[in-house]
């Protein structure tokens, strides 16, 4: 399937619009995040991920799995950070990692999964 630029732009938007989200979301709501939002937050994911480009693939699994892992990594220690120094600023952040982990995890899967499909399909 060609991806055509409009296919690319809905991708592109539909990214833009799940940053936002997770970024206001960790503002407004440091302590806790729905389980409605995480929820769309994942599904905005799995779209994005739909939508990278097969040319593009490459860059966007590095990006991500970097973000993913300094995301996760941040977390883990702003949680200790902040049991001991008990910083609000300290948790928004968290939860702003955290969103972006809910958004970046599943969008990386679908273009993982989209990867391995498309080399096997150039070994058959």
């Amino acid at each position: 399937m060609a991806v055509t630029y409009k296919e690319t732009k809905i991708g592109a938007n539909i990214f833009f619009i799940g940053v936002v989200l997770a970024i206001l979301v960790g503002i407004a709501a440091p302590a806790n995040i729905t389980a409605w939002v995480q929820a769309t937050l994942t599904f905005l994911g799995l779209i994005v991920g739909y939508f990278v480009a097969e040319k593009d693939s490459q860059t966007f699994l590095m990006a991500s799995v970097s973000l993913v892992i300094v995301s996760f990594a941040g977390i883990q220690g702003m949680v200790l950070s902040a049991a001991i120094k008990g910083s609000a600023l300290i948790e928004v952040i968290s939860s702003i990692l955290g969103a972006l982990l809910n958004l970046f995890v599943p969008a990386t899967i679908v273009v993982a999964i989209k990867s391995v499909y498309s080399i096997s399909k150039m070994r058959a």
